[in-house]
């Protein structure tokens, strides 16, 4: 994905994304983007065409796509036990050391597609009900 400022962020892919964009390519098309721009083809899908798709599943002001990341960073860690510094390198976030990026320029590329890879089979496992989840039991009353 390329960034305003500073290099590219690698977006690393678990195999299940893999699959769903290949079948999505017949009916994207052979354009740069899977999910161009309305208006202009040319430019990615806008962060307001995200927002109205939220919205548009029920989401509401309740969720937006930032609290869907926060919501991944915290289960990458506290379900799965995932590093933290890896995670923060997957959401593009400045990873924060003693001697700052001028010393740290590590990418984590092999703990950050493992990890990716753990996140889609744990959501898998949720999907499928084979995860370890609380049940809650909603009152009536």
């Amino acid at each position: 994905q390329e960034k305003e400022n500073g290099e590219p962020h690698v977006v690393p892919l678990p195999k299940q994304a893999v699959a769903m964009l290949r079948e999505l390519k017949p009916l994207s098309g052979r354009g740069r983007y899977v999910f161009p721009g309305q208006r202009d083809h040319d430019r990615p899908m806008s962060d307001n065409s995200v927002r109205t798709a939220l919205y548009s599943l029920g989401f509401g002001d309740e969720q937006s796509w930032h609290g869907f990341r926060a919501s991944a960073r915290t289960m990458l860690v506290d379900q799965l036990d995932l590093d933290p510094l890896a995670i923060e390198a997957n959401l593009a976030h400045a990873v924060k050391d003693a001697n700052g990026r001028s010393y740290n320029r590590t990418k984590y590329l092999t703990k950050r597609f493992e990890q990716i890879q753990q996140w889609a089979d744990y959501l898998d496992r949720l999907r499928n009900g084979g995860a370890n989840v609380v049940a809650l039991h909603q009152r009536v009353g």
